[in-house]
């Protein structure tokens, strides 16, 4: 394998980017999405970092491989850590991606150094009444009859619908959306919901010990931006809302997304080094 590329890892597509020796940041893509739309962010960070991406299962190009509950899926992150040796790991998740982020979290605290959220609804009640586009191609009675013959331009429009600017979608994310299933997605997509419904994202982070940083767009129309104010509760954390961006900050605005986790993994690595004790 080259120094920078893709490789299956327990069933879960893995792209790795950046020195392999440097510190480990790992990013999670959010439902039905594909490690592919953190690509306008990822040579900014793997001149920092080792960075990892993955498509979850049944997304992008991972094959199917139920359950898709939060925990789960999870689980298997954690495997794919252990089998590339990687530990002490900044995880990132953009939106739903988060609460794989933070499943791993409470699942395996030591191998979690801090979590960055983006674009994280934190409860069900911070959901917004999503684009026209959204509801037909994800809902019963068009959902099932469209998303078969769904065309890129089609694609383009769904995910671009989440954003509040103009975005460049990736070809490769317009062409990894087309490999999963409508059946895949909505089962995805509830098992998610059940998650936060179960216990929120911020009561779930307070009970852990986890350094945090949660941003948001202040444009966002799935979710309630001023919704990021629930992770107060999560002491020591950190809170940043772009102003104009909506669901797709690293489309929307990727230097700014780049600069914000260089300087969230930077610090919390220098404040969890111990400082230097000299010789006498």
């Amino acid at each position: 394998m080259s120094e920078n590329g893709a490789e299956q890892s327990q069933r879960i597509h893995v792209v790795r980017d950046g020195p392999r020796e440097a510190p480990p940041l790992l990013l999670i893509h959010g439902s039905g999405a594909s490690s592919t739309l953190w690509s306008p962010v990822v040579p900014a960070l793997a001149c920092h970092h080792h960075v990892i991406r993955v498509d979850l299962p049944g997304c992008g190009q991972s094959p199917p491989a139920p359950p898709y509950d939060v925990p789960a899926q999870a689980r298997r992150v954690a495997a794919v850590l252990g089998e590339l040796g990687l530990g002490d790991v900044t995880v990132v998740g953009h939106s739903s991606g988060g609460y794989v982020a933070t499943a791993l979290a409470e699942q395996r605290p030591g191998l979690v150094r801090s979590v960055a959220l983006i674009s994280c609804g934190p409860q069900p009640s911070a959901l917004l009444s999503q684009p026209l586009i959204l509801r037909m191609l994800l809902s019963p009675p068009f959902g099932p009859l469209i998303w078969p013959r769904r065309s890129d331009a089609l694609i383009r429009r769904g995910i671009g619908a989440t954003a509040a600017r103009p975005v460049e979608v990736p070809d490769e994310a317009v062409a990894d959306l087309k490999h999963i299933s409508y059946g895949t997605f909505r089962t995805i997509l509830r098992r998610n919901t059940e998650y936060i419904a179960e216990r929120g994202v911020p009561d779930r982070l307070a009970a852990l010990t986890v350094p945090v940083l949660a941003v948001f767009g202040g444009a966002d129309p799935r979710w309630d931006p001023s919704s990021v104010r629930q992770y107060e509760v999560v002491p020591g954390a950190r809170i940043e809302m772009l102003s104009g961006v909506g669901h797709l900050p690293m489309l929307e605005a990727p230097e700014t997304i780049s600069e914000l986790l260089l300087s969230w993994a930077s610090r919390e690595r220098t404040a969890n080094t111990p400082p230097t004790v000299p010789d006498h």
